[in-house]
């Protein structure tokens, strides 16, 4: 079984090496909190935070409610549908949003600082390199960094995406030791027909039984996800070897006790004891793809299981076209994605040497090759759960 109801020492391990902690921040926990405004949630939370940062940890703050203070401002019931209404509310909401949250942490000695991003800003190796100086600048800086989707600009971001998403993947790009989500629920639930549903106290691994548990949108006015997208910031943090926690945040002193190792809320361990190096983190979390290299059942046994580079002789079929130094995905002959890597060669290439040996690739090429691997395993990183 991959979880537990109760906690058995994997709080205090998560807790024990703590320096860094990304928290987030639903629409719903700022907004529809009965008989408390926006601005004294916003004190709320920031106080909170406070308190984290005088224990020395790094806080970095993943903050929805943009739409949502657009909608108070604009005088709206009802969140938008059409794109344009959206990244309208966004744009009124987000000043809206900052002002609350910059009055608030001078309260307690300190500024904040806003970033709004998109998923190019963190795709793009060169955008996504400034996002972690800036971030880093920000918190050497004692400055508490509050991101948020540019929904003013987006449009995948608004009909799709979500802040848990988000917070993971931030949460990857600093290297967070623990990732919080804060939402309306007291943790994931087991989803059985028990009244009432007991709580999961820790999950180790996000398996199909445990997302067969997750419940989708919960028709809230202000809502987009839910628990479901917590599962999969979930399978993106522990992937890295990192921790995930989720809790009610409708009292924000619930991050006191979150930092006590208090059995509250779920919590999802680190999937490994070793940390992925960042250099893999964006291969498997950001970087964009450029075409795919199918191989055969050999390959497949030795890059999944045996650790090995990828040999042109694995290689069955080619689709896309690339360039050395892309990002590839390499999969199965099943089409299911193994890893994703950087390749040594071409596509143009590829097709010419794929079923060979590296002995021949001289041969088949007219030159002497720099290298006789197609993906080195420095620069592979596995990507299937099932890996």
């Amino acid at each position: 079984m991959h979880y537990s109801y109760d906690d058995t020492g994997e709080r205090q391990a998560v807790l024990r090496q703590l320096t860094r902690v990304v928290i987030k921040v639903g629409t719903r926990l700022l907004t529809d909190i009965d008989d408390q405004s926006k601005t004294e949630r916003v004190e709320q939370l920031v106080a909170a935070l406070a308190r984290l940062r005088e224990r020395g940890l790094d806080v970095v703050l993943v903050s929805s409610g943009a739409i949502g203070a657009g909608m108070a401002v604009l005088g709206t019931e009802q969140r938008p549908t059409a794109l344009a209404e959206l990244q309208a509310h966004a744009a009124v909401g987000q000043c809206r949003l900052m002002s609350l949250y910059e009055t608030a942490c001078v309260k307690h000695g300190f500024h904040c600082a806003q970033l709004l991003l998109t998923a190019a800003d963190v795709q793009s190796r060169g955008r996504h390199v400034n996002v972690m100086s800036c971030a880093s600048d920000l918190l050497a800086r004692g400055v508490l960094p509050i991101v948020n989707e540019n929904d003013s600009v987006s449009v995948e971001e608004i009909r799709f995406g979500d802040n848990d998403v988000l917070a993971a993947l931030v949460a990857t790009m600093i290297r967070a030791d623990l990732t919080v989500l804060l939402t309306t629920v007291n943790g994931m639930h087991d989803g059985n027909q028990a009244v009432p549903p007991q709580r999961l106290s820790v999950v180790n691994q996000v398996s199909e039984e445990i997302k067969e548990m997750a419940s989708g949108t919960d028709g809230n006015r202000f809502s987009v996800g839910g628990m479901i997208t917590k599962l999969r910031a979930a399978e993106l943090v522990t992937r890295a070897g990192e921790g995930l926690w989720i809790a009610d945040g409708t009292d924000f002193s619930i991050l006191d006790r979150i930092i006590a190792g208090e059995d509250v809320g779920t919590l999802f361990p680190a999937g490994s004891d070793t940390r992925m190096r960042s250099h893999k983190r964006y291969l498997a979390f950001f970087a964009e793809h450029r075409g795919d290299l199918i191989i055969d059942a050999g390959a497949e046994k030795a890059v999944v299981e045996q650790g090995r580079s990828l040999l042109p002789s694995g290689i069955t079929q080619i689709i896309g076209d690339f360039v050395r130094g892309d990002t590839i995905r390499i999969l199965n002959t099943d089409g299911v994605e193994l890893g994703r890597g950087v390749t040594n060669y071409s596509s143009e290439n590829v097709a010419l040497i794929k079923g060979r040996k590296s002995g021949d690739i001289r041969a088949i090429l007219g030159y002497d090759a720099c290298d006789d691997v197609v993906v080195h395993r420095s620069y592979l990183v596995l990507t299937s759960t099932n890996s």
